[in-house]
């Protein structure tokens, strides 16, 4: 008697598919950005992957749009950038999608647009936080590579000035003194000899 075995998907994986994606029109569109990176060169990917790409004007007029439920004013300084960055995710990813997916309607979009804004939020968010958090220490690496190279440019410039190789000259000098006149007296002192103290002898029986 033969069974066939048979596997339940993973919910995990079924329950990514779902918020990565949508049917829409008997087509899937796909919600994540990333998804269609075989699909364009490198600028895009650059232009997608970077925050900052797109003018401020555009992302405030749309924080409305993809936060209404959101107070802009009560964010800080660390908030704020994250939910903007957010909001250029969700306007390069609807780009994407009607440039990939021209056969969409305007009322197909709205629809995708709903699900990204429920399904696709917190994921930008995570994204835009790492993204930035890059930026930011590439920016303190090289900030710190340009301040030793000051360091080092100063320091050799001040080198080859007139004046220094003039002052450091006597000092030059006094130091090579200093050293032959060590050496010459370590070379002077006696060889002291070393008094080993015999050990105790033990009279033989």
């Amino acid at each position: 008697m033969t069974s066939t075995a048979t596997t339940d998907p993973d919910p995990q994986l079924q329950r990514r598919l779902q918020q990565d994606s949508i049917l829409v029109g008997g087509k899937t569109v796909y919600l994540n950005p990333f998804l269609y990176w075989r699909r364009f060169d490198a600028n895009t990917d650059r232009w997608l992957r970077e925050p900052g790409q797109m003018p401020e004007e555009q992302i405030q007029a749309n924080r409305l749009r993809f936060y209404p439920e959101l107070d802009w004013s009560l964010l800080d300084d660390h908030e704020r950038p994250i939910k903007d960055g957010a909001v250029e995710m969700f306007l390069k990813t609807l780009e994407l999608i009607g440039t990939f997916n021209p056969e969409l309607n305007p009322g197909q979009l709205l629809e995708v647009e709903r699900k990204m804004a429920v399904t696709k939020k917190k994921a930008f968010e995570r994204w835009v936080e790492r993204a930035l958090k890059r930026r930011e220490q590439q920016v303190s690496r090289e900030r710190r590579r340009f301040d030793r190279d000051r360091v080092l440019r100063d320091w050799m410039e001040w080198f080859s000035l007139p004046a220094t190789r003039r002052a450091l000259l006597p000092l030059s000098l006094l130091l090579v003194l200093a050293a032959a006149g060590g050496w010459w007296v370590g070379s002077q002192r006696p060889c002291q000899a070393v008094l080993v103290d015999p050990g105790i002898q033990r009279p033989g029986r």
